[in-house]
């Protein structure tokens, strides 16, 4: 008899082991994501934000500081691989524009900084990869600065056509890296469902009275904020660096990290940081930490 409770123990344990796991939500696996490879991508906004001439800054040109965030960016990706075996290496870093620059050596510079780790690659790679990073993206704002033509940053097209495609991966930890003022603007995009708008100016923020110390007041009872992009993106942690707020308005930054926060909740990125534009020196063991986990 003892034996045969114990018989029926273990059927129904296996019975419970096998059970089917609960539906999903859309864009979601079952499979579990393995924070040791990790997938990390860099949107750049080429706006006349990095202009020296249209947006000085005597300390650190806003371009110098986006090439030091970058460097940052590939010192804690390689710091990350350096701590796995060889093995295990399953890991890249892309860097995108959106829409992409007309002057083709960008677009070249951009394929050269794609790169991936996998168990066939040999030590070497680390200083290649390290010199590509040390060198193409200040090709790249020099190229864009020379060329002078900005047409803006479709961040939110990106959001809503590219993002999944481009910086998700299955079974990796997932990071996007958005260099820009905050700001986002592309006459391409640009439009509004009610209250919501799929872009974010001073101008607008001055039309929708939020200039005042009770600006979330006006914000959430007016229901503003940027359309949302995306369904579900729980499998991507977000990291804004270089918000800057124009000169006027003591709240347009508070304002603007308002708009980014309520659309990243809304389309489910439950990691995000957004970080002013603040010296490297700063930023960078925050950067570092974001993706090694260390400081």
């Amino acid at each position: 008899m003892k034996k045969i409770l114990y018989l029926l123990l273990i059927i129904s344990l296996v019975c419970c082991c096998k059970k089917e796991p609960k539906d999903l939500p859309p864009g979601t696996t079952s499979s579990k994501v393995d924070s040791n490879n990790i997938n990390v991508s860099i949107l750049i906004d080429l706006s006349d934000r990095i202009d020296p001439q249209i947006n000085p800054n005597p300390t650190m040109e806003y371009f110098q500081r986006d090439i030091e965030y970058i460097k940052a960016i590939e010192k804690g990706f390689l710091n990350h691989i350096k701590t796995k075996r060889i093995i295990t290496y399953n890991d890249q870093m892309q860097v995108f524009f959106n829409p992409e620059p007309s002057d083709p050596k960008i677009n070249d510079f951009t394929k050269e900084l794609k790169v991936s780790f996998d168990q066939n690659t040999n030590k070497a790679y680390f200083n290649t990869v390290e010199k590509k990073y040390a060198t193409l993206p200040a090709n790249i704002y020099q190229s864009a600065i020379k060329d002078g033509k900005y047409v803006g940053s479709d961040i939110w097209e990106f959001f809503k056509n590219k993002v999944n495609d481009y910086c998700v991966k299955e079974d990796h930890k997932n990071i996007l890296f958005i260099l820009t003022d905050g700001y986002m603007y592309h006459e391409n995009s640009r439009f509004s469902e009610k209250t919501k708008t799929s872009y974010l100016t001073s101008k607008l923020i001055k039309s929708n009275n939020l200039t005042k110390s009770d600006f979330k007041t006006t914000f959430e009872k007016n229901n503003f904020g940027f359309v949302k992009a995306n369904d579900n993106l729980s499998n991507l942690e977000v990291i804004v660096l270089g918000i800057n707020p124009e000169k006027g308005n003591p709240f347009e930054e508070a304002v603007i990290k308002e708009y980014w926060e309520n659309w990243f909740k809304e389309m489910k990125i439950k990691k995000y940081q957004i970080k002013s534009a603040d010296l490297p020196s700063n930023l960078e063991p925050i950067i570092i930490k974001a993706i090694t986990g260390e400081s």
